[in-house]
């Protein structure tokens, strides 16, 4: 008898060195070399999450582009929040939603923006009459050698999108959020294991951590499960947009894989603390960092 397939982890996805390339922020899809696999191929969905309606920050690409088509094919709508730079890449991911046979409704905004913010959950629960799942997933990121380098209004803006989009949103949401539902917050390694180039970064993403356990205390209150997902290095948009070229060229080379994460490989450990599967499961980090960090 022949052993089953698997998946070797080594192999599961392109290894560095990369092409040399650079993109202005916040970054293009389909710029990317090579392209990055959200699941457009490879994720079936088995029902999981359906008919609850879901709300995705930064769901045009990378990690938020994989969740959207992920969810959808776990039988949800998805209420789509993006720059509106992005457009091209938030109207693709639009009409996969659509071909799973799901709504995908497209809000372009900062959610740094608190009225953009509370606009963005209402405007949800006038079009479906409830939400389910929020997930605070859009952030910002730019990298410097040294500490005189950071601009301030370059904190300010890290802040702004990373933390204070997901207090906001969160604040907005947990109002209009039933019993049994789901928030779901994407912090870091670089909470963790924090680098000298990403200081503002690092710093959002620890208050990210930090706030997902106070979040999840308050909303057990109401029924609500809380929780984050700490990936390492994932192949995005983000990377070649807000990094050297030769840092890019050997990303993800420091896993024990030798390789960064494929979006499609985080969107399935949304999938599960979005859905019943994780209903024991809240105040929790879920650490994905190709064994670089053990949480």
């Amino acid at each position: 008898m022949n052993p089953p397939q698997k998946r070797d982890p080594r192999e599961a996805g392109p290894k560095p060195p990369f092409p040399k390339q650079q993109q202005p922020s916040p970054g293009s899809e389909q710029k990317l070399e090579p392209h990055a696999d959200h699941g457009e191929q490879s994720y079936s969905g088995t029902g999981k999450l359906k008919d609850r309606v879901a709300i995705i920050t930064g769901a045009d690409s990378g990690i938020g582009r994989a969740v959207a088509i992920a969810f959808a094919r776990e039988g949800a709508d998805v209420v789509m929040s993006y720059l509106e730079e992005e457009e091209e890449d938030a109207a693709e991911v639009a009409g996969l939603i659509k071909e799973a046979g799901r709504e995908a409704v497209k809000r372009p905004g900062d959610i740094g923006d608190v009225e953009y913010a509370r606009d963005l959950i209402s405007s949800a629960v006038d079009k479906f009459g409830h939400i389910d799942i929020l997930v605070n997933n859009a952030a910002f990121q730019r990298t410097y050698e040294s500490m005189e380098e950071i601009p301030p209004e370059e904190v300010e803006r890290t802040f702004r999108t990373n933390v204070f989009g997901t207090l906001y949103l969160t604040q907005a949401a947990l109002p209009k959020l039933l019993s049994g539902s789901v928030i779901l917050n994407t912090t870091s390694i670089q909470a963790f294991e924090p680098s000298e180039q990403l200081v503002s970064y690092a710093a959002s993403k620890a208050a990210i951590a930090n706030m997902t356990k106070s979040m999840a205390k308050l909303a057990a209150k109401r029924g609500i499960r809380v929780n984050a997902v700490a990936p390492g290095p994932v192949w995005t948009p983000l990377i070649p947009s807000t990094m050297p070229a030769e840092k890019v060229q050997k990303f993800g080379e420091n896993t024990v894989f030798g390789r960064p994460a494929q979006p499609a490989e985080l969107a399935k450990i949304y999938v599960f603390l979005a859905s019943d599967d994780a209903s024991y499961v809240s105040g929790e980090i879920y650490a994905a960092t190709g064994g670089r960090m053990p949480l």
